[in-house]
């Protein structure tokens, strides 16, 4: 009697624990970055800004801790259940994006100051383990910085080691027209392993690989900086697993421990006589036998699979110079065979002084 009542009560608490509410409002932040994104490509920048003014001050306040993700982190909790914020390379581009926007109104040190922030969402800033390594974030940390008659030199040596795709050109203060690009389709998640508990990737994908610009009479012919693929596969230039490890171990361990408990116990009671301590055993075994069985059924250790699925591939820049006045901009999307998979025109007036002027370009359709 007193067994069947401790598992009645452990059931209660189990299932309790794995029946808690999902949390409202989890993917607001995921709905913003989508939709941010495509007001992005398709230059609605007007619509994105609010978007992206909403996704970095929430990144902000969840760096410190949510209330949320410390849920998820409960043995009982699936890793959905926490409020989305997304994967480092995820959280970068809600920053690279606002800066790209404060740089086109007119604002490249509040730019400089998203790129160094999207930095930081890269690396491991607590243990030091990890160092941002995009190659773009540390060139446009130091071009705005020697726009602004600082020195960027630091900032263009990090920016040269890192790059991997090409080399980077020379800053040249001078530069006014500045073209941010993107090019692709960005990575995907997806799980694996007995309790889905392993987070990987499918690999993004590009047909375009250059850019090549006319304008003014003159051509600029350039490559990606980054790939979105390499950042969400790798941390610090190490490849990473990502791997739930201490809830899968825990749920496989209670539901062995489970099956050899009922099964002993089944063997126990069923051996011996009534009343004996024998079938006492047997029964507190088949009880903690059910309850092990009970827990490894409320563990979730399921990787979250959400994920801000209409990002780029690959993120390129290019800096032109060219006189004040209207002028259009012939944008040719260009395949490894130098054939253009999309083209694009682009007006636009160049200010007299010395405010740039930010373009940004997307071959998604």
């Amino acid at each position: 009697m007193r067994c069947r009542l401790l598992a009645l009560l452990l059931f209660g608490l189990v299932t309790g624990c794995a029946t808690g509410g999902r949390g409202a409002g989890r993917d607001r932040l995921l709905d913003a970055y989508r939709a941010a994104a495509d007001h992005m490509q398709h230059a609605r920048f007007a619509e994105a800004k609010p978007l992206l003014d909403d996704a970095v001050i929430t990144l902000g306040g969840l760096t410190s801790g949510d209330r949320t993700a410390k849920q998820a982190r409960n043995l009982f909790r699936a890793e959905s259940s926490k409020n989305f914020r997304g994967e480092p390379y995820e959280r970068v581009m809600a920053y690279y994006y606002r800066g790209i926007l404060y740089w086109m109104d007119g604002e490249p040190d509040n730019a400089r100051a998203c790129f160094r922030s999207a930095q930081l969402q890269d690396s491991d800033a607590d243990n030091e383990q990890y160092q941002s390594d995009y190659a773009l974030l540390d060139y446009l940390d130091g071009l705005v910085t020697t726009k602004l008659g600082g020195g960027g030199a630091d900032a263009w040596a990090r920016a040269r080691k890192n790059a991997r795709l090409g080399p980077l050109p020379e800053y040249d203060p001078r530069a006014n027209v500045l073209v941010f690009f993107e090019m692709g389709s960005g990575p995907t998640k997806y799980s694996s392993g007995e309790y889905n508990e392993e987070l990987r990737f499918r690999p993004g994908h590009s047909r375009s690989v250059t850019l090549r610009l006319t304008a003014g009479g003159k051509t600029w012919t350039t490559s990606a900086a980054d790939d979105l693929t390499f950042q969400a596969t790798t941390r610090g230039g190490r490849v990473m697993d990502h791997v739930l490890a201490n809830k899968a171990v825990f749920k496989g361990s209670t539901d062995s421990f489970g099956n050899a408990a009922i099964l002993s116990g089944a063997i126990l009671a069923g051996t011996a006589g009534r009343n004996t301590v024998a079938d006492e055993v047997g029964a507190g075994l088949l009880v903690a036998g059910l309850v092990g069985k009970l827990v490894s059924a409320a563990m979730t250790p399921a990787a979250d699979t959400r994920a801000w699925d209409n990002l780029p591939n690959l993120l390129g820049f290019a800096a032109l110079g060219l006189p004040p006045g209207e002028h259009t901009l012939s944008a040719q999307f260009l395949d490894g065979a130098g054939n253009t998979t999309l083209s694009r025109n682009v007006t636009f007036t160049v200010q007299q002084g010395a405010r740039d002027t930010v373009l940004f370009l997307s071959d998604r359709p």
